[in-house]
């Protein structure tokens, strides 16, 4: 009997390429990795995908193929792609009857379900609402639980390297990075646990992990100094951490992406969950640790902090999706 075929969405991504290494080790699904782009097609396949398969989220033409038979689907996608998630969802719906199980990634935070949640109490300064890409994580997780399917949520804190690709160049160049956290303490994660968590709850499958919402978060809080003395050890050079006025950051990326930053200033991801730990057996990778060791695909975090970045400065990545209504 053959294994059955999980679907992994955002295959090529940095948590999708962990996840598909850690799977093709178990060696318990038939994996199938999605593509966009042909270039990437190859890279799946090293990884140990079993089958790839062409998919645009926005294309709802490349769906059927890539749902063909599957058991399970592992759901992450782009801030700015909400809309199209959720019409995926619907389709998803359509196919509960053969598909047991889907793990999708969120943000912490988008506790609507989960908690007591009042915006006029739970918000970063008097006045102001549940940051927007809260909201959007909350209807991407809400869509998948209205189509009437078993689902698994992670909730992820701010991923690791996510912050400082922005400063990429400048971290190479000139030594130094920006952004307005300050010294306010964040218990930043690997996306390489994250993967790790995922491959877990597939493989100990609906049973055991339907309508279940975990936090993952790293192992400690940690100021941008810290995080600048950690990426200084690991390219053994000294870096500097420059503060940088939420005004200034507005104007780099837009007031969603602010408003979400302004949520981190005020302490809302500084917690460690136990969920992690409790997951997998082991506590979650240090920062540096994750900048100077290989993951199941090969890579370290350091290698990856120089790759594909959705954030650019100048350019407001979420302007769409924030015109998107519910």
């Amino acid at each position: 009997m053959s294994n059955p075929i999980v679907l992994i969405t955002s295959a090529t991504g940095r948590i999708g390429r962990e996840l598909i290494a850690r799977l093709a080790q178990a060696n318990q699904f038939t994996i199938r990795a999605c593509y966009f782009s042909d270039s990437k097609a190859e890279m799946l396949t090293a990884l140990g995908a079993h089958e790839v398969v062409k998919f645009d989220l926005k294309d709802s033409a490349t769906w059927a193929a890539a749902l063909d038979g599957v058991s399970a689907v592992y759901s992450a996608s782009l801030d700015p792609l909400l809309e199209a998630h959720l019409a995926f969802c619907e389709e998803l719906g359509k196919r509960k009857d053969q598909i047991t199980h889907v793990v999708r990634i969120s943000c912490m935070g988008a506790d609507t379900n989960t908690a007591s949640y009042d915006a006029n109490k739970h918000s970063s300064r008097q006045g102001a609402s549940i940051p927007l890409m809260l909201q959007h994580y909350w209807w991407g997780e809400k869509a998948l639980i209205d189509a009437g399917l078993n689902v698994t949520v992670l909730r992820n804190n701010f991923f690791m390297n996510h912050l400082l690709k922005t400063d990429s160049d400048n971290i190479l160049n000139e030594g130094w990075f920006t952004n307005p956290l300050g010294t306010a303490r964040n218990s930043f994660v690997s996306t390489r646990d994250i993967a790790e968590a995922a491959a877990v709850i597939l493989a100990e499958g609906p049973d055991r992990h339907a309508n279940k919402f975990y936090d993952i978060t790293g192992p400690e809080p940690q100021t941008m100094a810290e995080i600048a003395a950690d990426l200084g050890r690991a390219m053994d050079k000294t870096l500097e951490y420059r503060a940088q006025s939420m005004v200034d950051f507005e104007n780099d990326f837009g007031s969603t992406r602010a408003e979400f930053f302004e949520y981190l200033v005020n302490g809302f991801y500084c917690r460690c969950s136990p969920d992690f730990y409790n997951i997998t057996g082991h506590k979650p990778t240090s920062y540096y640790d994750y900048l100077t060791t290989a993951g199941a695909s090969g890579e370290t975090g350091l290698e990856e902090l120089w790759q594909g970045n959705l954030w650019k400065k100048g350019e407001d990545a979420m302007k769409d999706a924030a015109e998107l209504k519910k």
